[in-house]
């Protein structure tokens, strides 16, 4: 017998939760597992049952006293020493019963399973999946916005049989076993009381109905998996890691219910210049040591194309200047972000003797008020050490 978790773990609280703790984290959990959410996923019908198991224990002061004692020997008839603890297991230990019922009992107004009925429907309208894609798109296509063609591979409702999944006018019938419920209950008889549990039903495989002809081409399942090609408008400004929603482009639902949506990840390529930070762009200009010393008229490149800039005499390296409105622009807005420039003065190398004995004399022909920052450094240095 495969072990049990720790029913504290399964409802997601701590020891010592109160009552009210217990009984909120137990809606909770049953909202997100319920098996009508997750049709194509069997697992949460035994999710929900754990679910309700840990539930019937915890908010029953005497249960949850002798779990804390004892463990799940101290509740479970399943383990063994279970009848060493005052035979207190008589009745209904199960208490799992319709997977409908007792969703409905607890949430009826969600309006989940039978659309507030006591019993949940196996053919009622339910959404489609979701699916999950990603596109590769290079930085500038980020910036400015581009239509992807992408192939993907999304739930279809069958063209041979129209979704019905049966060949021809045969048509369906109810599941006898489960009257049309897709689940079955069943009932084990113990020493200590009877125990209750719910299944699918494997007459009609969860479906509550029996199709006496299946479709051919889809076998009775009424959808198919396709592939379809699809046009992604990616809009300018969309960043790294960002989602985009196609509503009504995942897989078709069942029984007439909803598709699902797309959801296209998208991851952008760096820029061997630009780099982004939220809607600016940054990039960094090498100029010459005459350049930043005299002044010039400097080529910017930005996302639009180069553009001219002149910089000052006597720019230092790390000068940032901003072009204002040459950033990204803004998600669904006009508004752009800037660009930030900064500067950075290239030392020369591999200088000629005629070269570096012209840089000595141009040196030796300067003075200390051509080096403001280096002559404030000495300044502020000599007065350090004459405190």
């Amino acid at each position: 017998m495969a072990e049990k978790r720790d029913y504290y773990e399964v409802l997601g609280i701590q020891k010592g939760a109160t009552e009210d703790e217990i009984k909120k984290a137990f809606r909770k959990k049953a909202r997100e597992n319920h098996p009508d959410l997750h049709p194509d996923d069997p697992s949460y019908v035994e999710k929900f049952q754990e679910i309700n198991e840990a539930n019937e224990v915890l908010s029953d002061p005497e249960k949850r006293k002798r779990y804390d004692q004892f463990g799940h020997a101290g509740v479970d008839p399943s383990y063994s020493g279970g009848g060493g603890f005052g035979g207190g297991f008589s009745g209904d230990m199960g208490g799992f019963g319709d997977l409908g019922d007792i969703f409905d009992n607890i949430f009826g107004g969600f309006g989940f399973g039978g659309g507030g009925s006591t019993r949940s429907n196996a053919n009622a309208p339910r959404r489609g999946s979701d699916i999950q894609e990603s596109v590769l798109i290079n930085f500038m296509e980020a910036c400015n916005g581009v239509k992807k063609e992408m192939k993907i591979n999304r739930m279809s409702v069958c063209d041979s049989c129209k979704g019905s999944g049966s060949d021809g006018a045969s048509g369906s019938e109810i599941c006898p076993d489960c009257q049309g419920r897709g689940s079955v209950k069943t009932t084990q008889r113990t020493p200590f009381g009877a125990i209750s549990s719910t299944k699918p039903c494997p007459h009609c495989s969860g479906k509550g109905k029996i199709i006496k002809n299946p479709c051919q081409k889809c076998h009775g399942a009424g959808r198919l998996r396709v592939q379809k090609t699809v046009f992604v408008d990616i809009p300018a400004g969309i960043d790294d890691r960002q989602t985009i929603r196609l509503s009504g482009q995942g897989d078709c639902g069942v029984n007439g219910g909803p598709s699902g949506d797309l959801l296209i990840n998208v991851s952008v390529k760096s820029h061997p210049i630009f780099r982004r930070e939220g809607f600016d762009i940054h990039c960094d200009i090498p100029v010459t040591y005459m350049e930043a010393v005299l002044g010039a008229e400097i080529t910017v490149p930005t996302i639009d194309g180069d553009v001219k800039y002149n910089i000052s005499e006597g720019t230092q390296t790390g000068t940032v200047f901003r072009l204002k409105n040459k950033g990204v622009k803004k998600l669904h807005r006009t508004e752009r972000g800037n660009q930030y420039v900064k500067i950075y003065v290239e030392v020369p190398k591999n200088l000629t003797k005629k070269q570096k004995d012209l840089l000595k004399e141009f040196e030796a022909s300067l003075s200390d008020k051509n080096y403001a920052k280096r002559q404030s450094f000495f300044e502020k240095l000599k007065k350090k050490f004459d405190l």
